[in-house]
């Protein structure tokens, strides 16, 4: 079972056109370690689900169970479109399947382990268009946007590829280079050689929450020149690792009850902040995390006083960059 291992997406896309020939790779999934001692195993769930829900025995896509590459195990062809299509009218047909990660080596091939991410394929009624057809966007990078989620606090790792594999398998007379676009000290990396972009360090929320990075790439064919960029985004995932604190370290708060007092008069007030989390809806959950209880023996005061609860999310600003806080006032 994978306790720890995740996805950096929890969806992928990507075309399929007719009579690909077998063996053609069709997109790099990848994954993040909770420990750096774990192995990381991919695992195709070998059901497609098909446009209204229909479900299909996969015969045509396999994944490497070491590193992640989905692949075309046999050519799909008119026949096969026709048979996964609802309708032979149809240009194009989506299909999801299931990519599961674990420690180890996948001992049964099943389709019930949490951590999964989805691959949506589009069946497309027609072969590969021509290299020299297609735009610089499209040579680069797919319809997918470039967002991801990583966990704070978990070891570096290689998180995406830039390269698309189909592309790079179609395309050999094209030269398709691309560049990281970050500000000094980002803790992000692209290797050229690999094409991998790279978690270098692990991550503090509390220090920073979402990193704005560009993915350049330039498209060299002969003499002519393209280059396109696109944003790539990298949100940080909390982990409750930071306690609540209260403003200037006052865990008290002096209360004077006058006389006469209507209900619903405030006598005191005291202020928790949370970096660490953010309200949750529904606000229950977030009230029952943090309970403001008043001590006392006499049942007078239980039945005569109470303490009200109320949060909102609030910004702290460490190191200029805004990271999402809760304010807790009883």
């Amino acid at each position: 079972v994978a306790l720890g291992l995740y996805f950096p997406r929890r969806e992928y896309l990507e075309n399929v056109y007719i009579d690909e020939p077998a063996g053609m790779p069709l997109l790099h999934i990848r994954a993040l370690k909770d420990s750096q001692e774990e192995g990381v195993h991919f695992h195709l769930c070998q059901n497609l689900i098909i446009s209204r829900a229909r479900s299909h025995e996969n015969n045509w896509f396999q994944i490497r169970e070491k590193t992640g590459l989905l692949y075309l195990s046999k050519s799909l062809d008119r026949e096969d479109f026709n048979m996964l299509s609802v309708g032979n009218w149809m240009p194009l047909s989506k299909v999801m399947l299931y990519v599961f990660l674990s420690s180890h080596p996948f001992q049964e091939k099943e389709c019930d382990s949490a951590t999964r991410a989805t691959v949506f394929l589009s069946l497309i009624n027609a072969t590969a268009p021509a290299c020299s057809s297609l735009t610089a966007r499209q040579l680069c990078f797919t319809e997918m946007d470039l967002s991801f989620h990583i966990k704070e606090n978990k070891p570096p790792g290689t998180f995406h590829q830039l390269q698309l594999p189909s592309v790079h398998h179609l395309c050999q007379n094209l030269s398709i280079s691309y560049k990281l676009l970050a500000a000094e000290g980002v803790p992000f990396r692209y290797n050229e050689n690999t094409t991998g972009v790279r978690v270098t360090r692990s991550l503090d929320r509390e220090e920073r929450e979402r990193y704005e990075l560009i993915a350049k790439c330039t498209v060299r064919e002969g003499f002519r020149e393209m280059q396109v960029e696109v944003p790539f985004l990298v949100n940080v995932l909390d982990e409750d690792d930071s306690p609540p604190f209260l403003p200037n370290g006052t865990d008290t708060a002096d209360a004077v009850v006058e006389f006469n007092r209507k209900e619903g008069t405030v006598l005191s007030t005291l202020t928790v902040y949370d970096a660490d989390t953010t309200p949750i809806y529904p606000l229950e959950s977030s009230r029952k995390k943090y309970t403001g209880t008043i001590i006392t023996d006499d049942p007078w005061i239980s039945e005569t006083f109470r303490v009200e609860h109320i949060f909102d999310e609030i910004h702290f600003s460490p190191n200029g960059s805004q990271v999402r806080g809760t304010r807790h006032e009883y």
